[in-house]
């Protein structure tokens, strides 16, 4: 390679979607000037400014002459500061300090400061990922992001907190040979938050078999009821009553979370399901994601193999309600852009609560309600048909009495997660050769034609519902699903007449509390 052109590699990513980057640097004997091509935001623009002062105090200044950086393939779009130290590294090994050959096939990630200190970045998760896809085996990345560098299989993670450590390890002349592998993260015994447990719930014994039936076949849920009854009790804890992610799942979690700048501190991936709950005045834009520059996922994507509560349904401004519909059918967001198109994964469980009306008193009789009739109308149509068909389960969760404050303590969710675990179990061993794993993620023409095929003794009372126009189409194939369901926490083989009148009793209660 010539003594004027230097070669290293970087990741560009486009959502979890990562695509190895050739950034190549060429010097030569023209008027002094450093440029960036390649399509560069404008963070990534500004890398020479950030380089040449990194370089001057790290002891290997920059020559003065035209310094020009090619960020390739330069037809996609480079986002962010992550591309300082392979930018930087490249202009050195043109100028000779570094030794191009060791930095030709290592990936380089991070920004560097103006005193030459090595800072994390974002994204950086998917970014390894990508780069072991692509066959690389050695990345260097800031201290900050070890944790989450080094819980990729496959690919040796190396840590540089100074870019003069870098110069060192990569010298001309007598460099480190091999590169120093980054030491294991300790373990951090840090305080989580506590999502406690079902045995907290006072009473609601309708509502908690609501919460197993959603666990058990991933199905979304809608509580409708008058304040302080325990909605939002049972919504947090339906996450210590779901099965543990998988190792992709997990690393597809953690993935999100590094591009939203959550800290990923643990050195094992956690298994525990996300749970998401934003305020009802969260913008469309932090639900579904988005952005005027970097498009990041937004909530639901957050809550991608967890739970999305939606606490106070009906304040939640009406566009962004039914900007769930799609993601609910498809279990992905498409994010469109005039440069670019970014998918991100959201198969996710929504679990919806919702007040009877505005004040929350329209319970029973209602005669303590201070709503207006266009105030009701208007607060029960922000849950539109379209949605709320969406929903499998709709329960009414009403006021707990008095005598529900006995010595007799309810279910805890270590008992009633072993119960779901069998149900899951059993839906594995059934649809795992058709590419399914749950209940809810079986298409209904599936289920209405043989071998899955209800006898008509069974679905009597929905056939019915359906033809009275009670049950949508959509609706009736979610009543057969959460009917499996039924049938897989009771031990049943099939769903019987029972399995499927306690199902669409509990989806056809509906929005209404009274």
């Amino acid at each position: 390679m010539s003594a004027k052109l230097g070669r290293t590699l970087c990741v560009a990513l486009s959502g979890l979607e990562g695509r190895l980057v050739d950034v190549e640097a060429h010097i030569s004997s023209q008027l002094p000037n450093f440029s960036v091509t390649g399509l560069p935001d404008k963070a990534c623009g500004q890398a020479p400014d950030r380089v040449r002062s990194a370089a001057a105090t790290s002891g290997c200044p920059l020559p003065p002459q035209r310094i020009t950086v090619n960020l390739s393939p330069a037809s996609i779009p480079k986002q962010g500061t992550g591309f300082d130290i392979a930018i930087a590294l490249a202009v050195l090994a043109a100028s000779g300090a570094v030794d191009a050959r060791r930095i030709a096939q290592v990936v380089h990630l991070g920004e560097l400061g103006l005193d030459g200190r090595v800072r994390g970045v974002r994204g950086i998760l998917p970014a390894v990922l990508a780069a072991a896809r692509a066959g690389v085996r050695h990345v260097v990345v800031p201290p900050e992001n070890v944790a989450e560098a080094q819980l990729v299989d496959g690919v040796t993670v190396h840590c540089a907190p100074t870019l003069a450590t870098l110069v060192h390890w990569y010298a001309a002349r007598g460099g480190v040979d091999p590169l120093p592998v980054a030491g294991a993260v300790s373990e951090q015994a840090e305080a989580t938050a506590r999502r406690g447990d079902l045995a907290d719930v006072v009473g609601q014994p309708e509502a908690r078999l609501a919460v197993e039936m959603a666990a058990v076949g991933g199905h979304h849920l809608l509580m409708n009821g008058p304040p302080g009854v325990g909605k939002t009790m049972l919504a947090e804890r339906l996450v210590t009553i779901l099965p543990p992610l998988s190792r992709e799942q997990a690393l597809q979690t953690h993935a999100i979370r590094s591009l939203t700048g959550d800290e990923i501190r643990a050195s094992e991936l956690d298994l525990t399901p996300p749970f998401v709950a934003p305020h009802h005045s969260a913008s469309m834009a932090s639900i579904t994601g988005g952005g005027s520059g970097v498009v990041l996922p937004g909530a639901i994507s957050r809550a991608h193999c967890g739970v999305l509560f939606l606490d106070e349904a009906g304040e939640f401004k009406t566009s962004v309600l039914q900007q769930l519909r799609q993601p609910l059918e498809s279990g992905e967001v498409t994010i469109a852009r005039a440069k670019q198109l970014v998918r991100y994964p959201a198969r996710f469980q929504l679990v919806l609560a919702t007040n009877p009306c505005p004040c929350g008193r329209a319970w029973g009789k209602g005669i303590d309600c201070m709503c207006s009739a266009v105030e009701l109308r208007s607060y029960q149509a922000k849950l539109s048909g379209p949605l709320i068909d969406r929903v499998d389960i709709q329960v009414v969760v009403p006021p707990v009495s008095r005598a529900a404050f006995g010595d007799e303590v309810g279910e805890s969710s270590e008992v009633v997660l072993e119960r779901v675990l069998r149900a899951r179990a059993v839906q594995r061993e059934r649809w795992s050769r058709h590419g399914w794993t749950t209940n809810s993620r079986v298409p209904g023409h599936a289920l209405r034609r043989r071998p899955w095929r209800l006898p008509s003794g069974a679905t009597a009372s929905i056939d019915r519902a359906l033809d009275l126009g009670q049950l949508t189409l959509r609706g009736y194939d979610r009543t057969v699903r959460l009917a499996w369901s039924a049938a897989d926490l009771f031990g049943r083989v099939s769903p019987t007449a029972e399995d499927v009148g306690l199902a669409f009793t509990l989806r056809s209660q509906g929005r209404a509390a009274a």
